[in-house]
């Protein structure tokens, strides 16, 4: 596990700001499998936040600011 870097209430508001807006992710999904999407923040809740994945059947994905403050989630603005 990675070490977090950063601040938890600082990485919500950035990922606030990316609502709607059509990203570039990179998520590390284990044992060396990293998939690269594009996709919409969908929505953000309190510990949790939503995106749509452009191109796959699933409709959302779920992910914690904590995958994003460790590194487990990279979003690029696209």
């Amino acid at each position: 596990m990675k070490r977090p870097t950063g601040q938890l209430s600082l990485v919500k508001e950035q990922i606030a700001a990316l609502k709607g807006l059509e990203v570039e992710m990179s998520i590390n999904r284990g044992r060396k499998k990293i998939d690269t999407v594009n996709a919409m923040v969908a929505d953000v809740y309190p510990s949790v936040f939503t995106v749509k994945i452009k191109g796959v059947n699933q409709p959302l994905q779920t992910f914690s600011y904590f995958d994003v403050l460790c590194g487990n989630v990279t979003i690029q603005n696209s």
